[in-house]
């Protein structure tokens, strides 16, 4: 028995503040399902598509993403403060959860791994909600950016802290500290 082919449509997208290097998105049917870092490749893209849509053809397709570059855009070139397009979020039930919360994070606004672990009524995660944070498969779109240290600290970040300043800097927020390991500089 055959088993349905999902297809995964994909494009670029690159912008100054990530140096012009291309970010990599994503999506089904369902909608955005990646965003990738300017430090991942296409082979990021492939192997996650690969782990989390088994039996995935994964097509270049700039039409049908045009929708989900255009409102990237707007936020970057700051005409846009959320976002409305569909989104096919692909983890466990807990990351689920996680970046569901992390999208009723507001515009210019952070809170910190606790607070969300409480929002979750699961006050002790605070570690897997740091996790679970961590491996957010859709970027600036599910803001994990506007997460940062109980102290105010922007901790680590895959996408390196200076990405993460540069995008709280970008809706308007600077009381942080700049403290935390600095993973991914470039």
């Amino acid at each position: 028995m055959d088993r349905a082919v999902t297809k995964v449509y994909f494009t670029t997208f690159t912008h100054s503040i990530f140096q012009n290097r291309p970010l990599y998105l994503a999506a089904t049917k369902h909608g955005l399902c990646r965003i990738t870092w300017p430090t991942e490749s296409l082979d990021t893209l492939e192997t996650w598509v690969n782990k989390q849509i088994p039996n995935a053809q994964l097509i270049q397709d700039n039409n049908v993403l045009a929708e989900y570059v255009l409102q990237l855009q707007e936020y970057f070139d700051g005409k846009r403060d959320t976002f409305t397009i569909p989104l096919d979020m692909r983890g466990t039930l807990f990351q689920a959860s996680v970046w569901q919360a992390l999208t009723q994070i507001p515009f210019g606004q952070t809170r910190s791994y606790s607070d969300i672990a409480e929002a979750l009524d699961n006050p002790k995660a605070v570690r897997a909600v740091g996790t679970a944070n961590g491996a957010n498969p859709i970027p600036i779109v599910v803001p994990c950016h506007r997460v940062i240290g109980k102290s105010s600290a922007l901790t680590g970040f895959r996408g390196g802290l200076n990405v993460k300043e540069s995008l709280l800097l970008l809706e308007g927020f600077n009381d942080y500290t700049k403290e935390g390991h600095a993973r991914f500089q470039f």
